[in-house]
């Protein structure tokens, strides 16, 4: 059996029999209640990016925010800016490219620090919907979606970064964040997100 299809097959067993965070009741703290984090996919940055993660990257990112949506899951859109240096919220360099699938109505987090839980109502705005697994998609992934990955795991969220959903300014950083933190692939993700309660 290839490298892949044993992770799969380990990571679904363990899946199955996983207790997550935030119940009392042991039947509802086994359920899985998932949010997608679409981090800092802005005009900004995107020019510094690699453009092999970029043609890659923007496609599988706009297939994940359709899933969630197909099922349910609230997808939320954070974006990053530094205090008298930019993007400044408002403008061009600050937004999203329209190519990328996101609504008006997609909950926005505005964050100063590359986790996206430091300083934000991140963690409140999860906890109120019931997240207790979050899926982590965007740039860069050695910087912002690391950290963040890393600030929900200390908040105690079962984290997950997704295979061929991250970019970052050189693909081959990319490829040894996905190995290193054992990204999630996108059958992996169907599999999950189609047995999550609704």
């Amino acid at each position: 059996m290839k490298k892949t299809g044993i992770g799969l097959a380990l990571f679904l067993m363990a899946a199955a029999v996983f207790v997550f965070p935030g119940s009392s009741d042991p039947q509802e703290s086994k359920r899985m209640k998932p949010a997608l984090l679409v981090i800092d996919i802005q005009n900004e940055y995107l020019p510094l990016m690699d453009e092999k993660d970029k043609g890659k990257g923007m496609n599988m990112i706009n297939a994940a925010i359709r899933m969630f949506r197909a099922h349910g899951f609230p997808i939320i859109r954070v974006y990053h800016t530094n205090p008298g240096y930019g993007p400044e919220p408002g403008t061009e360099d600050f937004e999203f490219p329209e190519s990328v699938k996101i609504e008006p109505d997609d909950p926005k987090i505005v964050k100063n620090f590359p986790n996206a839980f430091k300083k934000t109502e991140l963690d409140n705005m999860l906890r109120e919907q019931g997240v207790n697994t979050v899926f982590l998609c965007g740039l860069s992934a050695v910087g912002c979606v690391l950290a963040t990955y890393f600030g929900a795991l200390d908040l105690d969220y079962n984290a997950f970064m997704l295979k061929d959903h991250l970019i970052s300014h050189d693909s081959y950083y990319t490829d040894s964040v996905e190995e290193i933190f054992d990204a999630l692939g996108y059958k992996a993700l169907i599999v999950m997100l189609a047995n999550a309660p609704h």
